[in-house]
């Protein structure tokens, strides 16, 4: 090989990291930097290379190649900062990033005028020129520097001198060369990668379907490291599993069990708002027993002979009835969403020991609205009616009755709450509308359950048995329950016998008796929180007016005008309060529907690992208490 002085010496050997490089694989080597010209013999014609050339002063590196044996693929780029294997000879000098294209292969081999390219006789300024013709030409940025024409390989080679400007092309952005569709892929991936997965356990597929989907797509599986999948099964085993009724009792508090203990963790973020469906529960039914009853109550009051000094027409029930019919038809479907996508938390109400009750809360209101039905829309019902919604009022009673009785978890001494008035009272509206459709086997049938079911219920609930957890020592809203089915029973009675005999009396007096001792506690009934539970206590106080509408019938006196009247006024002030209070709820504080903490319960007592926002510093204490927890299992 020809050196920089014309004469032959022993090659320099390549240094043993670039030997075998394959260059032409590495995006980036695009140039090659050039000897000094002061190592470079103008005068000798030698074919322009990439390599630097020898010094003849230094033998070759043992272990190394010759530079004369290797391959020449493409230009190889030499680091421009001080590095070990840099050739002796060369300047290094900061070079100035200019815009080009992403390969040199873009200026491609123009053919060069005679006199422009090639050799030592080459004008430098005529290739500059030629090049700065060809980039304009595509539109791309005119390059300024001097080049060289490669006769081999046929691509730019721009030189290394000290006292110009060296052009390299822009970086292109790194990575693996994306495979076919991973655009696609890739935003399926983000989507996946950004959506909380600490609900899917509360989903109805439990996040299976969803990634189906994903698969079908194409789209690239997600895999967590290590510790956030240990994280994730973890925390879907304790979602997933179901807690127990003890457990329900263990760390839930209050008379409707819908606050969590201070000791007590969740298995969802406490410091994030839910999903609305998942904030949406079952006791939000309780709003259209509240109205509906009330549309009774204003047909009753249009209807009846005692009230008529009142001149209280029918269009307040049609108004009050459409009102029902429309709030029922949201609540449902909303709640029939939740059923669809999130029917792990319906399962969680329904295992709920207080929750369990309000899935009679429906259909009774359906009762409701068949029996406030107003004149101008319908006069008679089909009896097939009373059928279908009676049907699963006995599915639920064979269900809740059976666990009373069967001496488990759910027996009727542990679980007994004023809430189990709901599945109790179910029986008495029932037997109403059959009476008042003309049937007869089937109200009493429902009635004669109702009767024995409540008559053990009152007991269990007035004993409060050591074994009870749930009833407050406190008065409670809840309470007014008490006076629903004693209520709705003395009507029920008096359309299946035709008359308000001595056993509709007996069940009215019960009723009037427990509404006055609670009423005369009315100073209790402070500092609750707001719920929507609390709409299933209104329809009580409203049944016990209706009640004594039809009482004053059978006995018209002044005392029992007066009652009626007056028990009306505080079912429609009641009422009223309660709607207002709900609207301030919804559209001024906005938490109308707060977090569901009675659905998100751990299986057992311990610190859920998804609770990533605790700090590190609690870990020692939290670590005891679950210690403790597990040696007292």
């Amino acid at each position: 090989m020809e050196g920089a002085t014309g004469n032959s010496t022993t090659p320099r050997a390549v240094p043993p990291l670039l030997a075998d490089v394959e260059v032409s694989n590495l995006p980036g080597f695009d140039v090659t930097p050039t000897p000094s010209p002061r190592h470079q013999d103008a005068a000798t014609p030698t074919t322009p290379s990439a390599r630097p050339q020898p010094s003849p002063k230094k033998a070759s590196r043992p272990g190394g190649l010759p530079m004369d044996r290797v391959t020449r693929r493409s230009e190889v780029v030499l680091p421009s900062l001080e590095s070990p294997f840099q050739a002796p000879g060369y300047r290094t000098m900061q070079p100035v990033s200019i815009s080009l294209p992403a390969s040199p292969t873009g200026f491609g081999a123009p053919a060069i005028p005679a006199g422009l390219g090639g050799g030592a006789g080459g004008d430098p300024d005529g290739l500059r020129r030629q090049a700065m013709a060809n980039a304009a030409a595509r539109g791309e940025p005119q390059p300024s520097p001097p080049a060289a024409q490669d006769k081999h390989g046929g691509s730019v080679r721009f030189a290394h001198q000290p006292d110009k400007v060296v052009f390299r092309s822009q970086p292109i952005p790194g990575g693996q060369p994306a495979p076919p569709g991973s655009a696609r892929a890739g935003r399926a991936g983000s989507r996946v990668m950004s959506r909380d997965k600490r609900y899917d356990s509360f989903k109805t597929f439990s996040g299976k379907l969803e990634r189906q989907l994903t698969h079908l797509a194409r789209a690239p599986e997600v895999h967590d490291d290590e510790e956030d999948g240990e994280d994730d099964a973890i925390t879907t085993s304790r979602s997933t599993s179901m807690p127990k009724v003890d457990r329900f009792f263990a760390a839930l508090e209050g008379p409707e069990l819908d606050q969590l203990k201070s000791s007590e963790e969740l298995v969802l973020p406490s410091d994030k708002k839910w999903p609305f469906l998942l904030r949406f529960p079952v006791s939000a039914f309780g709003m259209s027993l509240g109205v509906s009853s009330q549309a009774i109550l204003w047909k009753t009051i249009a209807t009846s002979a005692p009230t008529t000094f009142l001149h209280v027409g029918t269009k307040v029930n049609l108004v009050l009835w459409c009102i029902s019919v429309a709030l029922m038809c949201a609540i449902t479907a909303v709640y029939a969403l939740k059923v669809a996508f999130f029917f792990e938390a319906v399962r969680r109400e329904y295992y709920h020991p207080i929750r369990v009750n309000f899935f009679f809360a429906p259909w009774i209101a359906c009762l409701f609205l068949a029996i406030g039905v107003p004149p101008s829309v319908a006069t008679e019902l089909p009896r097939w009616l009373w059928y279908a919604l009676m049907a699963p009022v006995l599915v639920l009673e064979l269900k809740i009755y059976g666990q009373w009785m069967s001496g488990g978890q759910r027996r009727l001494s542990k679980v007994a709450n004023p809430s189990n008035h709901l599945s109790v009272v179910g029986n008495f509206v029932g037997a109403l509308l059959g009476a008042s459709m003309g049937l007869r086997e089937g109200p009493v049938f429902f009635f004669s359950v109702g009767l024995a079911h409540y008559s053990v219920l009152f007991v269990t609930l007035y004993q409060r048995l050591p074994t009870n957890e749930t009833l407050p020592k406190e008065l409670h809203p809840v309470f007014f329950l008490f006076v629903a089915a004693p209520s709705v029973a003395s009507m029920a009675w008096a359309r299946i016998t035709g008359e308000f005999g001595y056993g509709s009396r007996v069940a009215y007096f019960i009723a009037m008796f427990l509404y006055a001792s609670l009423a005369v506690r009315i100073n209790f009934f402070r500092g609750f929180r707001f719920s929507l539970a609390w709409w299933a206590y209104t329809f009580p106080m409203t049944g016990a007016a209706i009640a004594s509408i039809r009482y004053s019938t059978e006995v018209d006196n002044t005392f029992t005008k007066a009652l009626c009247v007056a028990l009306s006024a505080v079912a429609v002030l009641t009422v009223t309060a309660l709607f207002a209070t709900t609207l301030v709820h919804a559209f001024v504080l906005r938490n109308l529907f707060p977090n569901d903490i009675s659905i998100a319960i751990t299986e057992r007592k311990m610190k859920p690992i998804i609770e990533l926002h605790e700090s590190q510093g609690e870990d020692g204490s939290t670590k005891s208490n679950d210690i403790e927890a597990g040696s007292a299992q």
